[in-house]
């Protein structure tokens, strides 16, 4: 947490109350709410029957939505960390380290302030449940940024390299991260973070504490083939060509993406059962939104674009908050908004004072529409593409209330082709991007290439190696064991998740550790090279295995990168994951290792 902001915090609750603590004083609020955010995995805006979808069933979503007030013109990244990190921050991605989603991209600055500290500061109690894909050792996990409770699952989603190599193609019994120790599950994922969460909001309320549950499913993001089976039957056997725009081929597919977001309707109907049993129903804030655009090109009302792509079906949300002590159900505002503005909104909501660096507003005088506000038009600007730090004009789009700056260079490329064109849209007369006019208003392309070029510079420059990754930290006393995947390492062969990575650490204290390469199937004889910062050290893999393992290697404090290598004859591989295990004693640097390679 930056320290500025600790203090712009500590001052407000001194002046309310100098006889008591902060946080005591703030939980005194009267009308503090409880908050629960709920955040989807790849749900498109066209994934909700109150948005027109002539198949999926989303009754209690639709109910969550009817019962509250909405912003109708929300915005989010075309991809999910950038959004995450937006969302945690109230701040432009590029500002906080974030700018893709693998390969060391998505690791969130450690020292970036976040809606889970500031609100545990306040005297909240905090829980995450489900996806964080914002660093998956310390000190970037959810629990080193504020939630005193997780229950999540590693990097982008289950089922992905990050995970424990047992998961692979399972979204029911996973392996999940529990307070930063892996803990073996029964159940279907989604059920089992609806589960958590309703756990931890009773045992709040019986605390007679406001609680921050933020709900963060990986579904409905693929893969696909572990899905709810009662519900897969159901879509299965509906005509689903309504919704396909024209992609027959695609019907299994959406028939499985539409059981899990069915699968998530019927756990807001739970939760919201569970906020009617506690009797917090009028004092609980509630949020729902998505992360991007859908996973495929399906159903979004009338809008162009999916994930991954800047027009609006790929970056519109819906957003929609229900909180009846204070905000009219029906209440709809057609002001442009998005991920940056959740943060200030709900520290807003919780009577918290912000940091004065925030990119994003509070959007509560808007929601409450007792009298007309005061909103002077801006410009949301929104840009992500692959690759170790973002390039000036690819794949970036300026939205204003009624004019639209797009160049849809592609997200998948790391460099952006040639000859791509800026497009303009005049959202007000064409919102559903039908009609490009950039060629016959050039002032306004200048207009906001301008303000574009503004924003870039400014992001890029909020700290002097802006778009370097942070470094995972060992020797702590926080985390003794560590996974590194292929989600946190930097490569040097693009391809895929990438090969001959390079993890950027920071070890604290001279320890010994032991050390763990691990595959998912065995791989054949060879000499495994494993380098930490200046020291090398080989070990002859004799047999077939899935493990090799040094069990004793003594590791000096510094900054270092660590990679790891298996020559063999016809091929060279690298580790799924290099775990690294704090031994008891300190180690004096020197000590010669004892490897020894195990199956």
């Amino acid at each position: 947490m930056r320290a500025s902001i600790a203090t712009a915090l500590i001052g407000p609750f001194i002046l309310a109350c100098c006889a008591q603590s902060a946080i005591a004083d703030t939980r005194a609020e009267a009308d503090q709410p409880n908050i629960i955010l709920l955040m989807t995995d790849d749900q498109g805006y066209g994934d909700l029957g109150i948005h027109g979808n002539p198949v999926l069933q989303t009754p209690h979503m639709d109910r969550l939505a009817q019962g509250g007030a909405a912003m109708t013109t929300f915005f989010v990244g075309p991809v999910c960390a950038p959004t995450r990190a937006g969302l945690m921050t109230g701040r432009y991605h590029y500002r906080t380290r974030v700018v893709d989603t693998f390969k060391g991209r998505a690791m969130m600055e450690p020292d970036e302030d976040t809606l889970a500290e500031l609100l545990r500061h306040a005297g909240y109690s905090t829980g995450i449940f489900g996806k964080w894909h914002l660093g998956d050792s310390y000190p970037m996990r959810p629990n080193d940024q504020g939630f005193d409770e997780s229950l999540v699952h590693r990097g982008g989603g289950l089922a992905q390299p990050s995970d424990p190599i047992d998961n692979r193609d399972r979204y029911t019994n996973p392996v999940l991260i529990h307070n930063g120790h892996e803990i073996q599950t029964r159940g279907y994922c989604t059920d089992l973070y609806f589960q958590a969460a309703d756990r931890f909001i009773t045992r709040a309320v019986h605390q007679n504490r406001p609680f921050f549950a933020y709900i963060a499913t990986n579904a409905p993001h693929g893969p696909f083939h572990d899905v709810p089976a009662e519900l897969y039957e159901k879509y299965r056997a509906m005509d689903l060509a309504p919704v396909l725009l024209g992609q027959a081929e695609s019907h299994d597919q959406v028939a499985r993406i539409y059981a899990m977001i069915e699968n998530i309707d019927r756990n807001i109907g739970r939760l919201l059962a569970t906020l009617h049993e506690l009797d917090i129903e009028r004092d609980t804030l509630v949020v729902m939104m998505f992360d991007n655009g859908p996973n495929t090109r399906r159903f979004v009302g009338r809008m162009r674009g999916m994930k991954s792509e800047l027009f609006e079906g790929g970056i519109r949300s819906p957003f929609y908050i229900r909180w009846p002590a204070r905000l009219k159900p029906g209440t709809h505002n057609d002001r442009i908004a998005g991920y940056i503005d959740v943060m200030p909104t709900l520290l807003a909501a919780a009577g918290v004072q912000p940091p004065d660096d925030l990119d994003g507003r509070s959007l509560l005088p808007l929601l409450e529409a007792r009298q007309p506000v005061e909103w002077s038009d801006r410009a949301l600007f929104l840009q992500v593409h692959r690759g170790n730090a973002p390039i000036r004009y690819h794949h970036f789009a300026v939205r204003e209330q009624r004019w639209k700056l797009v160049r849809p260079s592609g997200f998948g490329r790391s460099e952006p082709p040639e000859n791509v064109s800026f497009q303009l849209f005049d959202m007000t007369h064409d919102p559903f991007e039908r009609h490009d006019l950039a060629a016959t208003h050039p002032d306004i392309v200048q207009r906001l290439k301008t303000a574009y070029d503004h924003w870039f510079d400014d992001v890029s420059a909020t700290r002097p190696d802006n778009y370097a990754p942070p470094r995972i930290i060992l020797g702590s006393d926080h985390e003794t064991r560590t996974v590194l995947t292929r989600q946190d390492w930097r490569v040097t062969h693009e391809e895929g998740w990438g090969r001959f990575g390079r993890w950027h650490l920071e070890f604290h204290g001279a320890f010994d550790y032991r050390i763990e390469f691990a595959w998912p199937e065995p791989v054949a004889p060879g000499t495994l090279e494993f380098t930490v910062g200046n020291q090398t050290t080989t070990v002859e893999v004799k047999e077939p295995t899935d493990a090799v393992v040094i069990e004793r290697l003594a590791i000096a404090p510094g900054t270092v990168e660590l990679s790891a290598i298996l020559e063999q004859p016809e091929d060279t591989k690298d580790p799924y994951h290099v775990i690294l295990t704090r031994l008891n004693r300190v180690a004096a640097p020197g000590i010669p290792p004892e490897p020894t390679a195990s199956e």
